[in-house]
């Protein structure tokens, strides 16, 4: 088992990937294993988590790269109203669920929490299996 410490800032682009496939609450993690796409088993210990596309490591044949699993998302409209979007967010992070937004739209985890709050006040959602990056920042710990 090779043990990973960091992602890589420089690799060939030529050679071709070999995927190690992780959830969103793995890449959360620092310390986790994995299986890559060819089966070499890799031991990570980080100091940061890793992203969807980081390279973690480099052969002579092939790039490592992680690829995140997409999962089951809500996708909100936002519309054309900023304050009907602050609300969302903020009633969303109320919940303490994090959210990403793309191409005009809010993802949020796929939640009975979540939908139950749409429902309740409204607000058109649909469900969707994407990858989820949520926002970075927001809490202290």
């Amino acid at each position: 088992m090779l043990l990973i410490h960091d992602h890589l800032h420089d690799w060939n682009p030529e050679l071709p990937r070999i995927r190690l496939a992780a959830d969103r609450n793995t890449l959360a993690k620092r310390r986790w294993r994995g299986l890559a796409e060819d089966g070499t088993e890799f031991g990570f210990d980080l100091e940061h988590p890793l992203v969807d596309g980081d390279v973690y490591h480099v052969s002579e044949t092939a790039v490592y790269s992680v690829r995140q699993i997409p999962e089951p998302v809500l996708e909100i409209s936002l519309g054309e109203h900023p304050a009907a979007a602050a609300r969302l967010g903020w009633m969303i992070g109320n919940l303490h669920f994090q959210i990403a937004i793309e191409n005009g739209v809010v993802l949020a985890i796929d939640d009975p929490a979540i939908r139950q709050l749409l429902t309740r006040e409204h607000i058109e959602f649909e469900p969707a299996i994407r990858v989820f990056r949520a926002f970075g920042g927001g809490h202290s710990h």
